[in-house]
């Protein structure tokens, strides 16, 4: 594991209480799986920071909670979304433990002008693509479910192959997520978004710092 934030870790834990107790003493409107998701979603992402294998299982787990909690609000973007995390979140474990030069652990590193280029145009035919398709099942925010569906995928791509560019598209897909659960009075969950845009900042900080110190090793791809 990479610098441990313990200050994060801190907030993180007094936060988690919070919010589960909150939850289950109704005090505010959310329910137990929406919390469950808020800790381990939040857990997740602070792996993420540290460079922390273990991100991947959480993850995982996170992604089963909201399977759920999506389903009753009908956001059946993001709900459909949470399979294909499962699935890229096993194929990312693989990644980063044998993913590096000879099957060795995969480094922090860029991303170039020309995947750059395909993932950009990816993204926009499939967020065309997945506004139609959600306007036809009934969704309840076509265009932002499927921004931000297709912004997720992005960044998960980038993640499980430890590019840097990977924090950018997270910081713009939990904008958008914020200001769509405030819409559909997920508060708890929009909470925990605005949360993860300030983790964001800083595992790109930290994954910044990593790359200059590998590339001073001389060992980054």
């Amino acid at each position: 594991m990479k610098r441990t934030h313990k200050w994060a870790w801190t907030i993180l834990a007094v936060a988690s209480v919070g919010m589960l107790a909150a939850s289950l003493l109704k005090l505010i409107p959310s329910s137990v799986t929406e919390a469950l998701g808020f800790v381990s979603g939040a857990v997740c992402v602070l792996f993420v920071v540290e460079e922390n294998i273990w991100n991947f299982p959480i993850g995982i787990a996170n992604n089963i909670f909201f399977i759920i909690l999506f389903l009753t609000a009908r956001l059946y973007g993001d709900m459909t979304l949470q399979f294909v995390y499962i699935a890229l979140g096993i194929m990312g474990w693989y990644q980063w433990l044998h993913g590096g030069a000879n099957r060795s652990a995969l480094k922090v590193n860029h991303t170039n002008w020309r995947e750059v280029t395909s993932l950009a145009l990816i993204g926009a035919f499939a967020t065309a693509g997945l506004r139609e398709y959600f306007i036809r099942i009934n969704d309840a925010a076509p265009l932002l479910d499927a921004v931000t569906t297709v912004l997720s995928l992005i960044a998960q791509y980038l993640l499980n192959y430890k590019r840097i560019e990977n924090w950018y598209v997270w910081i713009t897909a939990d904008i958008l997520y914020v200001w769509l659960y405030i819409q559909k009075d997920l508060h708890l969950t929009a909470a925990l978004y605005a949360i993860f845009i300030g983790m964001c900042v800083t595992g790109l900080v930290t994954w910044s710092r990593t790359l200059r110190e590998e590339k001073r090793a001389g060992v980054a791809p």
